[in-house]
């Protein structure tokens, strides 16, 4: 269930009101006259089934209640209610299945940010990853792939071309793009600095690597694993498992990627950096192209779903 708190103009309350009556899947309507003093109004509160939640924000919304007011939505771990039970058997289909496609975005737009703090988790994890690729290390890999927070941006602009948001897609691919241009940049200077300190070789990055060769030897295998990792993820995200990223994040090649890529440049080994880079576009790509598909493929099941039960029910007098 997610629990809804509106601060609404007191001359718009009680439609306010016989929206949420109206919307399947409601329960718990509070309202408290005059509660709100900024902005000014009327306090109303209520619960809704998950799988109808996109349909009563996307209304309220319609109304401007989130200019004129505000709405504010949290996710409830646990409601004991006969009410919510009913609530939720009367809305169609499955709350793990719905797309609250605000909560996405804002998500999305948060974690989308070209930050000092995205870019130094990304540098970090770069870095990290080039200390396991020199050592051939495979848990250092596995903890680079852990700490770096690209799926970030990659599912932003998953998000903004489905919702085609340009501004969204920009916005994410400057925070990509952005960082790891950054990351790779101190990562090559990381490597300049081993190296003078003697804690680098050139002979690391020329030796046989059975553990971190894969990275800069990109095949089609790179390419399904990343869409593989890209529909998983852009499930955790919009059906609210975010336990999921981990596992994505440990699956694909892209700050390793970039870390080999780093490293190789500061060695002048071509090959190398060629190899990752085409490694890393390849995981990107394939994460982009998956994240989209499957948010296409989530609005048209749900569209399909949400005709068969009515999201608003008629007020009595009006036609249907």
């Amino acid at each position: 269930m997610l629990h809804l708190r509106l601060i609404v103009p007191a001359d718009r309350t009680d439609e306010v009101a016989a929206l949420v009556e109206r919307t399947v899947g409601t329960a718990h309507l509070v309202m408290f006259t005059g509660a709100a003093r900024n902005p000014a109004g009327d306090v109303v509160m209520c619960d809704v089934a998950r799988e109808a939640g996109d349909e009563l924000i996307g209304a309220l919304r319609d109304l401007g209640i989130d200019s004129t007011g505000s709405i504010t939505v949290e996710n409830m771990d646990l409601t004991l209610s006969r009410h919510a039970e009913e609530a939720e058997r009367a809305a169609p289909g499955e709350g793990a299945d719905a797309v609250l496609w605000e909560e996405l975005s804002e998500v999305t737009h948060e974690e989308s940010t070209f930050s000092v703090t995205y870019v130094a988790f990304l540098a970090l994890a770069t870095m990290l990853a080039a200390c396991g690729v020199m050592l051939d290390n495979a848990v250092l890999i596995v903890g680079a792939m852990a700490v770096g927070p690209e799926f970030g941006p990659l599912a932003g602009i998953s998000t903004a071309l489905v919702q085609r948001a340009p501004r969204l897609v920009a916005r994410s691919l400057w925070a990509l793009v952005g960082g790891f241009v950054v990351a790779m940049a101190l990562t090559a200077g990381f490597a300049w600095l081993l190296d003078a300190l003697g804690l680098f070789t050139e002979d690391m990055v020329t030796a046989e690597r059975p553990n971190t060769g894969f990275i800069w030897h990109p095949d089609w295998m790179s390419f399904v694993v990343a869409l593989l990792a890209g529909i998983a993820g852009t499930l955790s995200l919009t059906s609210a498992k975010s336990g999921a990223l981990i596992g994505v994040a440990i699956s694909v090649t892209t700050v390793p990627a970039a870390a080999n890529a780093a490293v190789a440049f500061s060695y002048q080994d071509l090959p190398q950096t060629w190899g990752s880079s085409v490694q890393l576009m390849a995981n990107l790509g394939g994460i982009v192209l998956a994240g989209t598909l499957t948010l296409l493929v989530q609005r048209v099941v749900w569209s399909m779903r949400r005709r068969t039960v009515p999201a608003v029910r008629r007020a009595p007098g009006v036609p249907g």
